[in-house]
């Protein structure tokens, strides 16, 4: 993360040769799920340049407003709503 912070973005092969510098080595496999869990939990964003070659960024902190969390609590709401009761005959 610190890396990517440091230059703004970076292309995948120039972060595994750095981290590589760096003395950690990691495997391939590692490396891209380690990429995907990250751009899950919206940390980085990961594009294709290339047809072999990935930009990684930061993603930008943005400020949520009131709006966007009622908005967010409302469509909750909704879709908790949009299933049917259950039955409770338990006489």
């Amino acid at each position: 993360m610190e890396k990517v912070e440091e230059k703004g973005s970076i292309t995948d092969t120039a972060l595994i040769k750095s981290l590589v510098k760096d003395g950690y080595h990691i495997s391939d496999d590692l490396f891209n799920k380690t990429l995907l869990d990250m751009e899950i939990m919206g940390l980085l964003n990961v594009n294709w340049l290339t047809k072999d070659t990935r930009r990684i960024e930061i993603v930008a902190n943005k400020e949520e407003d009131d709006v966007e969390l009622q908005n967010q609590k409302s469509l909750e709401k909704d879709y908790e709503d949009s299933f049917p009761e259950p039955n409770d005959n338990t006489n």
